[in-house]
């Protein structure tokens, strides 16, 4: 990666304003000398205060732009004039794909074929030095696989079978560019990841709101019978992984990227817990918070990455077991309780379930 910003390159990240890729935008700002273009729309889940903390504003400019606009991307694209697209932007709560599908089908689908006729256009009009070197990552996830039974893992050959209208939409993204690698030669590198966590994730994710349900008392909520199970990946160990994918992976390929976290959600919740016992005592454990609900409609079993490729190919390894890494997001959290009430408060978001219809 270092010799790919020994210069002062130009990056766009979209959704630079979410929680994965704030923190593309703050390692760039805090690692390289590259110059940064945050297209976001600022959504309800958009937070750009982990990035203005840093002060590099000579370095760093926020284009409010949703992706959904043909003309306003084309221009965001044009302003800013990269040498690297790093295309994060999606909504992606499963619960609210539930209840409101047009969405995800307009920011996700509609959005990245925007995006990807204003790169085209972009990087047809380049030099041949910056022709050469230019490259679009589209940042996707391990859901567009479906679910797994009890046995094996995700990787880079495995069908595509999604199951949520969010899953669907960002497979069908996925589709969109690898056919505008095969088709028009764009030079796009394509990553699946787990799940993510850590600092600064808005608080409807399972980690966070389980923290901030039992920082104030509230119940948590245990989907079924809490079996399920994820690939949970520390959003640092990810944006490593991406960066190392976006500059020196091979031109065409998908890489899938795994934190070896598997846990139920079960476990998840009351390793929280425990942690919260441990640093935030009460005379109860905050396990009795813990109440099962009804199950989430098509909730997918079990996701697991085969992370070999990347390991392999890339050298990429996470640095965090899942332990080290739920420790650093609990006390994050606790030290930042105005943060997540500030989030809240202004997007709207009271801590109800959502996603419940069928």
């Amino acid at each position: 990666m270092s010799n790919w910003f020994s210069s002062k390159i130009r990056v766009l990240v979209t959704g630079g304003a979410g929680f994965i890729g704030s923190c593309v935008v703050r390692h760039l700002l805090k690692e390289t000398q590259a110059i940064i273009f945050n297209l976001d729309k600022i959504g309800y889940a958009s937070d750009c205060k982990s990035i203005d903390l840093l002060n590099l504003h000579e370095r760093y400019t926020l284009l409010k732009v949703n992706l959904s606009d043909p003309v306003r991307t084309a221009e965001a694209v044009k302003k800013a004039d990269p040498d690297l697209v790093m295309h994060l932007a999606a909504e992606s709560h499963v619960d609210r794909s539930i209840d409101g599908p047009e969405v995800f089908i307009e920011s996700n689908i509609l959005g990245t074929f925007n995006l990807l006729q204003a790169v085209k256009k972009h990087w047809e009009s380049l030099n041949y030095e910056r022709k050469t070197k230019f490259r679009m990552h589209h940042i996707s996830t391990d859901e567009v696989f479906g679910s797994l039974g009890e046995f094996g893992s995700f990787s880079e050959t495995t069908a595509y079978d999604p199951r949520s209208p969010y899953s669907a939409s960002k497979a069908a993204s996925d589709h969109l560019v690898r056919a505008w690698y095969h088709t028009y030669g764009l030079p796009v590198i394509i990553t699946n990841c787990s799940n993510n966590f850590g600092p600064w994730q808005f608080p409807e994710k399972l980690i966070p709101l389980v923290i901030n349900n039992a920082i104030h008392g509230k119940t948590i909520p245990l989907y079924g019978d809490g079996s399920n199970v994820r690939d949970w990946l520390f959003v640092e160990d990810h944006v490593e992984a991406l960066l190392l994918a976006a500059t020196t992976g091979r031109l065409g390929e998908s890489y899938c990227i795994g934190g070896y976290g598997e846990r139920t959600n079960r476990q998840v919740v009351e390793s929280i817990c425990c942690l919260l016992d441990k640093f935030r005592p009460q005379s109860k454990s905050h396990i009795s918070l813990v109440k099962t609900v009804s199950d989430r409609p098509g909730h997918d079993k079990r996701y697991s990455i085969d992370s070999s490729k990347i390991n392999n190919e890339l050298n990429w390894q996470p640095r965090h077991t899942f332990e080290s890494g739920l420790e650093l997001t609990v006390l994050w959290y606790l030290n930042n309780l105005k943060w997540s009430n500030d989030v809240l408060k202004k997007s709207g978001y009271s801590g109800n379930r959502i996603g419940t219809s069928r």
